[in-house]
């Protein structure tokens, strides 16, 4: 597919995406300390508990995202709102949910690494590998329903090693399930480097053992990631079964906010910073004349002040009265 074949709202779309997930995900890393200094301390301020954060990995949720409808499911990791952004989540009902408030997508009770939005299906979780069932479960209701939606699971290079990653590869290629299975390699689980974790570099080679496509690409091009995407979804949805998309991308903040990254190298930083897709995106439609400067002026005014009334939501909305706790809770039984 040539890039030209792209439409030019497909571009500024892929751009207003990625900057507004930016944007999001700064804001909430800024707010998150707010209440937590100068001792941190996890349980204090507006946002408690743990948070992880996908500012530098824009490209890989917005590039597969911009090729599904709304039927298609997405199944995330601990970290993805990216994807919850890119696939059309409630942005103030998600906000609100990470903030712990009742007018959040799960009442306050899940947090940010346990979003669920039926209304565009997408869902998440905080255990590391279980996307790659969940999704496979989609896929085999699509199959027994007889329609062609698609089912996407991220997950992490670390958790392209549990044993749920390859039994889930072989169930969607033995029964050809319209499951696509995307692993952004920032290259740390936690703080563990690929090299030795992983005894191949590339994920995508693994696709081979079940006889499905494995594709490897630059999560820093966004048009890249959006044709290799593209290709998987037409495959999924013409029922010759699942594809394997490893994304090489890379994180600009630390695994987990408060991370001190102390077994990160600068230069493995710095890196990052100097491919960073957003701009890289920006550079590229200014050159192509798709896009202009006033355009871009226009696109972050109008986010930023989204934002701003998505945080300003999410804060004047009430927390969940305790005798709350005890609905909407699975008893088992009487």
């Amino acid at each position: 597919m040539e890039r030209e074949e792209i439409r030019r709202d497909e571009f500024v779309s892929m751009y207003r995406l990625m900057f507004k997930i930016r944007t999001y995900e700064e804001t909430l890393g800024q707010i998150y300390y707010e209440g937590k200094t100068p001792l941190f301390d996890i349980s204090k301020g507006p946002i408690p508990g743990e948070l992880h954060l996908s500012s530098g990995q824009e490209a890989a949720a917005v590039g597969v995202c911009i090729n599904l409808r709304p039927d298609d499911a997405v199944v995330g990791t601990h970290r993805a709102h990216h994807f919850a952004i890119a696939k059309g989540v409630d942005l103030k009902k998600m906000t609100s949910e990470i903030f712990g408030k009742k007018t959040g997508l799960s009442k306050g009770k899940g947090g940010h690494m346990h979003l669920f939005d039926t209304n565009v299906n997408f869902s998440c979780s905080g255990i590391v590998g279980a996307s790659f069932p969940q999704a496979v479960g989609v896929g085999i209701a699509a199959k027994m329903q007889g329609k062609d939606f698609v089912s996407i699971a991220v997950g992490g290079e670390g958790a392209a090693n549990q044993g749920t990653f390859h039994e889930s590869l072989n169930l969607a290629a033995l029964w050809k399930l319209p499951v696509i299975f995307v692993i952004e390699d920032n290259a740390w689980a936690i703080s563990v480097p690929k090299e030795k974790s992983t005894s191949i570099s590339r994920n995508s080679e693994r696709a081979k053992a079940y006889g499905i496509p494995g594709v490897y690409v630059d999560g820093n091009d966004v048009i890249g990631v959006y044709e290799v995407a593209r290709e998987a979804v037409k495959r999924a949805r013409a029922g010759e079964g699942p594809s394997l998309i490893e994304v090489k991308t890379y994180r600009f903040r630390g695994h987990f906010e408060g991370d001190p990254q102390l077994y990160r190298p600068k230069e493995d930083l710095e890196m990052a910073k100097q491919n960073d897709p957003i701009l890289k995106l920006e550079e590229d439609l200014k050159g192509k004349n798709i896009i202009t400067e006033e355009e871009i002026s226009r696109i972050k005014e109008e986010i930023e002040t989204e934002i701003k009334e998505v945080i300003e939501f999410a804060r004047n909305s009430p927390y969940p009265e305790p005798q709350e706790a005890l609905e909407d809770v699975f008893t088992g039984g009487d």
